[in-house]
């Protein structure tokens, strides 16, 4: 297939959580970074996570099919340690994102060691969101000032 291109949009108002929209898709994300136990819903943090353990299921199932040997079922543990200094606005010489993330997976296949093993290596070459963890993924942001004019001179 080649390159495809894949997008989201995303927006928010004023204090509302910020709602995220892909084909049928719509999440809404809340308005924390780190911490707050009592915010409703899940911050990008965790659909982070959840993009990752999505992806290695997706490309974990396609490569078992492939080498043909039956995988039941796939869980995925996914826990990352975050350094919040820097996005709550201190100094610090952190990094802003993840210091670690550990990832297990529990496959469930009669599949032997040496299968499994083979069968995690190459869903860690294929899969995209571990590649872009694990590689520099160039990344362009631009900012465009929304502005409505009032008086045309």
């Amino acid at each position: 297939m080649g390159l495809q291109n894949i997008s989201v949009l995303g927006f928010s108002n004023k204090d509302s959580q910020f709602v995220v929209k892909s084909k049928e898709l719509s999440i809404k994300i809340n308005n924390q970074i780190v911490g707050n136990e009592s915010q409703e819903g899940n911050g990008p943090l965790e659909f982070l996570l959840a993009g990752i353990a999505g992806a290695i299921n997706a490309v974990g199932k396609i490569v078992a099919q492939e080498q043909q040997f039956d995988l039941q079922s796939i869980q995925i543990e996914i826990s990352g340690v975050i350094e919040s200094k820097k996005t709550d606005g201190q100094k610090t010489r952190s990094r802003a994102g993840f210091k670690s993330i550990d990832v297990v997976i529990k496959p469930s296949t009669n599949a032997s060691l040496t299968e499994i093993k083979t069968w995690m290596d190459e869903v860690k070459a294929r899969c995209p969101i571990y590649d872009n963890l694990t590689n520099a993924t160039p990344v362009v942001m631009t900012v465009v000032k929304d502005y409505n004019v009032s008086k045309v001179a």
